[in-house]
């Protein structure tokens, strides 16, 4: 589970920003804080965060910001991929992370605080890759930091720092030797290479480096536009002798949602990369099988393609980041799934929910605790972040948990809103149509 992320000079974020999915000592739905333990100490993380604030504020470059990183440790290094790969650019082309207004000496900085297989994980990371649209610029990484457990296992600046192995000695390789595996790191460090994917994991603990890889490759899952994402089914050889397949407790799902057609059914002989949805529908007696977005709505459509992911994320104990989870899905279901993740007899795992939205609706205090529910403001310096938490409880800016945070934040009590007035544009139109 993600416990905190934060990132400096990346887009709209010139300052750092420190994203907390720790709880504050507020009162509010206890019930909804995930619990776990690690040698004796209790360790409490939120279920869910919502992320408001204007358009262009920088909501999805908080988001952006994750899956950059995500992609540089899956990556192992600081380089650009040959190929576009996913809808947010700047994973491929790191040339485009930094503030417009950065020099090329000021560094980007991830940070990531996360819990997985009984042990806290803290990860660093600075590195200089130039300026914006900087494509020449001799990246090189300046501060890369390993902490399990709040213990140093390495840091890497100037110099090559190792801390107390011997505090992991259960996951340490085979023949370990702390001499000979400094003398190989020190001088073999490439400034654009993690030190994590390469000396670390060779020479220290496989065992470490495949925990933390698979939490960021299958339990950090990040759908950036997710209006964009497409859910094939995986289908088991054994079913390759039917025709369709029928996915049970997505299509009671859908069926709650609002489905039009009969069913939803996948084909399993299909040649397409893709794997397209078909609608079953009941005319004239008979059964009809046609592409499910020539029959079904858009929000159908979109919920058929994320749901699912919901679900495995539910299964899994996830943490799921979703840009533009609720476009095109009624509020009313994205309010049942929030509900899902704050229930510990379902969400048994400890899954997370991360999404920003535009609808007010989920301003509700018996939906969400004020610490998750987060705002992203533009200043002159860029995009600032802060949580509804950060108000306090005293003084005239204080808010409570009996207050109406929707009408609270129409009235501009919290910022991240922004008064729109088209109506200039339009006189201006017809004063040059007469």
């Amino acid at each position: 589970m993600l416990l905190e992320f934060k990132m400096k000079n990346f887009k709209s974020f010139k300052e750092e920003m420190d994203f907390k999915m720790t709880p504050t000592r507020i009162k509010d739905l206890e019930y909804s804080l995930i619990t776990r333990n690690i040698k004796g100490d209790e360790i409490k993380a939120l279920s869910s965060a919502a992320i408001y604030g204007p358009n262009s504020a920088g909501k999805t470059n908080v988001i952006g910001g994750m899956d950059v990183f995500r992609s540089i440790i899956l990556n192992g290094n600081i380089r650009n991929k040959e190929n576009i790969t996913t809808p947010n650019t700047a994973v491929d082309r790191l040339e485009l992370i930094p503030n417009i207004e950065s020099e090329e000496n000021e560094p980007v900085s991830f940070y990531i605080k996360f819990f997985t297989d009984n042990m806290i994980v803290e990860l660093r990371l600075s590195m200089l890759i130039g300026g914006f649209l900087d494509v020449e610029y001799d990246r090189k990484i300046i501060n890369e930091e390993l902490y399990i457990n709040n213990n140093l296992l390495y840091k890497r600046d100037k110099e090559l720092i190792i801390g107390r192995v011997e505090n992991i000695s259960e996951y340490l390789i085979e023949n370990f030797s702390k001499d000979t595996a400094e003398k190989i790191a020190t001088t073999n460090l490439d400034n654009k290479e993690l030190f994590l994917n390469g000396m670390f994991k060779s020479l220290y603990s496989k065992k470490i480096f495949d925990i933390i890889y698979r939490w960021f490759k299958k339990d950090f899952k990040i759908l950036y536009h997710a209006d964009m994402i497409h859910f094939s089914p995986v289908i088991s050889s054994d079913k390759k002798d039917t025709k369709y397949y029928i996915d049970k407790s997505l299509n009671k799902a859908v069926k709650d949602f609002g489905l039009t057609s009969k069913q939803i059914l996948y084909p399993i002989n299909s040649e397409k990369e893709r794997i397209e949805p078909l609608s079953m529908i009941e005319f004239k007696g008979g059964k009809v099988i046609l592409p499910a977005d020539f029959f079904e709505s858009f929000g159908t459509i979109r919920f058929l393609n994320i749901f699912p992911i919901i679900l495995m994320t539910i299964r899994d104990g996830s943490t799921l980041v979703v840009d533009e989870l609720d476009a095109s899905i009624h509020p009313m279901a994205i309010m049942n799934i929030i509900n899902i993740f704050h229930n510990d007899e379902i969400n048994t795992k400890g899954a997370q929910l991360i999404f920003n939205t535009h609808n007010p609706i989920f301003l509700n205090n018996a939906l969400l605790r004020r610490d998750e529910i987060k705002f992203v403001e533009k200043e002159d310096k860029g995009s600032i972040h802060y949580s509804l938490s950060d108000f306090g409880t005293n003084g005239s800016n204080g808010v409570r948990n009996t207050e109406d945070y929707m009408k609270n934040y129409f009235v501009n009590k919290y910022g991240a809103i922004k008064d729109i007035d088209f109506s200039g544009v339009f006189i201006n139109e017809n004063r040059k149509e007469n």
